[in-house]
């Protein structure tokens, strides 16, 4: 290898927005993130369900007189 050409390799301690530290090689000197694996909602298994059955309701609602159009001129 050649000397003077490569970046200094250091320790650091990736920090997250939720407080975790992950300790790690890098070049920078540094590294803040938002999220990670302690926090984010794939890894923890606390994901947000959406209430698709609110929203089918919803559309149904909106698109009734619609519908009955339809069934009147099909009979």
């Amino acid at each position: 290898m050649k000397e003077g050409i490569h970046p200094e390799y250091h320790k650091i301690k990736a920090v997250c927005a939720c407080g975790n530290e992950v300790e790690l090689g890098s070049v920078m000197s540094e590294i803040k993130v938002e999220i990670c694996s302690a926090c984010h909602p794939f890894f923890t298994g606390k994901q947000k369900l959406v209430d698709t059955a609110g929203r089918i309701e919803k559309f149904k609602q909106r698109y009734a007189k619609h519908y009955a159009k339809m069934e009147e001129k099909k009979g």
